[in-house]
């Protein structure tokens, strides 16, 4: 079960939550991506308390795959520190599991 992983990323705006999600899928870093908006953030910024409206991404592959999407993230996203939080699986339906493993499957040469 450990070999998946459900990732986190916010984007302040649609667009770039679209791109987000495109590229992660495109290149077969992802087999499904959520966006889930407005979400209302508040959070620590530079000393203060800030607040915004967010663009949550939940985005289901595998763990061997999150270098390569904090890798993509950072190349895209406008924030200085976008988000990106990997939380583990703990279980599921072994169908769904097999298909997120196929979905993300690239070619070996490449991975």
């Amino acid at each position: 079960m450990n070999k998946y992983i459900v990732v986190f990323v916010t984007s302040g705006n649609r667009a770039e939550a679209k791109k987000l999600a495109r590229v992660l899928l495109e290149k077969k870093l992802a087999a499904c991506v959520n966006t889930v908006s407005p979400v209302e953030s508040v959070y620590w910024w530079k000393g203060k308390l800030e607040k915004a409206r967010e663009f949550l991404l939940i985005v289901k592959t595998r763990k061997a795959l999150l270098k390569k999407i904090i890798f993509e993230v950072k190349k895209i996203h406008s924030y200085t520190v976008p988000e990106v939080l990997a939380l583990p699986v703990a279980g599921g339906s072994k169908t769904y599991l097999a298909w997120i493993a196929e979905s993300t499957k690239i070619n070996k040469k490449k991975e």
